[in-house]
C-alpha cells in the first residue's frame, strides 16, 4: 500500500485542519495516511501566552521518519512570505537524508495557511516547493481541474502550486469546505501520482 505522511506545523489549528483534509483525500485513493506535526520551538510561556492550539492526536515527526513514505505533503503557515521557523527548522536538520539520497523519487506537495488573500500563500509554497526540489521529490500542486479555486463568489484560497486558506487577520477564519475540499483534492493527486511511480 502506498504509504503518504502530512507533515505540518499549526500554531492555531488552520494549518492542521488542511492537513488531517489532505490526509482525508490520500485515503480516498487507497493509500495509507499519517498526520504528523513537526516540534515546537518557541519557548513554552510563550507558547502558553499565545494560546496555541496543538491537536494532540498528531504525533510529533522525527527527521527519520521522513525516509518511510512513498509522498510527503509539507503544511506551513506563512510567517512574512515564507515557511514557518519551526518547519524550515525541521527542513534544515534533514541534511543526513539529503547525504543518502533517501527522499529522491517521492512525491511532494505543499499547503499553506496566510492571514490575507495576499499575504505571501504563493512565496510560502514555493518556499516549501525548494526544500523538496532540493531532496529530489516529483512535485505535485493543485492543478485547475480543481476547479473550486477559480471562481470569485467567496473568500477562498487555493493556487496552482498546492492548497491554501485564508485564516483572516485575528486567526478567526477556520478553513472553507471549497478549502478543505482543495487540500482532499490535492491529497488525492499526491496518492494516485505515488501508486503510479512507486506501485
Amino acid at each position: 500500500m502506498t504509504k503518504v505522511l502530512v507533515l505540518y506545523y499549526s500554531s492555531y489549528g488552520h494549518t492542521a485542519k488542511m492537513a488531517d483534509a489532505a490526509a482525508e483525500g490520500a485515503r480516498s485513493a487507497g493509500a495509507e495516511a499519517d498526520v504528523m506535526r513537526v516540534p515546537e520551538t518557541v519557548p513554552a510561556d510563550i507558547v502558553e501566552a499565545a494560546g496555541f492550539n496543538y491537536d494532540d492526536n498528531h504525533k510529533v515527526a522525527s527527521i527519520e521518519d521522513l525516509a518511510g513514505y512513498d509522498a510527503i505533503i509539507v503544511g506551513s503557515p506563512t510567517r512574512y512570505g515564507r515557511m514557518a521557523s519551526q518547519m524550515a527548522a525541521f527542513w534544515d536538520a534533514t541534511g543526513p537524508l539529503w547525504m543518502e539520497g533517501k527522499l529522491i523519487g517521492k512525491v511532494g506537495a505543499a499547503f499553506t495557511s496566510t492571514a490575507s488573500q495576499h499575504g505571501g500563500q504563493e512565496t510560502t509554497l514555493f518556499s516549501t516547493i525548494t526544500n523538496l526540489l532540493h531532496h529530489g521529490l516529483v512535485i505535485v500542486g493543485l492543478p485547475y481541474s480543481f476547479q473550486d479555486q477559480m471562481g470569485v463568489d467567496e473568500v477562498k484560497g487555493g493556487a496552482p502550486y498546492g492548497a491554501t486558506t485564508i485564516a483572516g487577520g485575528d486567526g478567526s477564519r477556520m478553513p472553507s469546505q471549497t478549502e478543505l475540499d482543495g487540500a482532499r483534492f490535492q491529497g488525492k493527486l499526491v496518492a494516485e501520482t505515488a501508486q503510479k511511480l512507486h506501485g
